[in-house]
């Protein structure tokens, strides 16, 4: 299937199918298909935590807002995080990235008051989320972004400290009465002239 045929037929999942294992191996494509994701001038600044251990899947799910339900009957919850302590960040450049990368990164870091640095950095982390949802659909899953979580409580639970959790993505198969499924609500998009221009 091609990408456009994809991205018409992938949809937000409001219920999912709890009994239906998602098999090991798309796992595994999804995680390294989240380590390709592009980011500005490489600089990776991101955790992808794949919880399916049923018992902190649940404790995340009692800090997600109204996504409980759905968290707690899919199969994997990916949470998306950013660098948040710069000093233990600045030693994953230092140590990881090469010398062009960390000389960029360090301009930006100087040239810059930290809060704005923050900010571009999770920036980052939501080309990850694109990135995840195209490819869930990609391996034959469905999936529910999710900023409606408790930051700081999922930090607590993950025991974070040089990352913070930003949101997370449920990943599983959505179950066949699921009121959102593309054959009962049909995707609704602007007109493509509202939202392209071609100059």
């Amino acid at each position: 299937m091609n990408i456009l045929e994809l991205i018409k037929k992938r949809y937000t999942a409001k219920k999912y199918n709890a009994d239906k294992a998602i098999p090991q191996e798309k796992i595994e494509d999804l995680k390294e298909v989240l380590r390709l994701t592009p980011s500005s001038i490489n600089i990776q600044p991101w955790k992808f935590t794949f919880v399916q251990n049923p018992e902190i899947k649940a404790k995340l799910a009692s800090v997600s807002m109204h996504n409980e339900e759905k968290i707690n009957q899919a199969q994997l919850l990916v949470v998306f995080s950013v660098a948040d302590d710069l000093d233990a960040f600045q030693k994953v450049v230092d140590n990881e990235l090469p010398q062009a990368r960390r000389d960029w990164y360090n301009q930006m870091k100087a040239s810059m008051p930290e809060a704005d640095l923050k900010i571009w950095l999770s920036k980052q982390v939501y080309i990850a989320l694109g990135v995840g949802l195209t490819a869930s659909v990609a391996l034959g899953l469905d999936s529910t972004a999710m900023e409606g979580i408790e930051s700081d409580k999922y930090r607590d639970i993950l025991s974070m400290a040089a990352y913070k959790p930003l949101f997370a993505m449920a990943v599983g198969y959505g179950s066949e009465d699921d009121f959102n499924r593309i054959e009962v609500t049909p995707k609704s998009r602007r007109l493509q002239e509202s939202v392209i221009e071609t100059i």
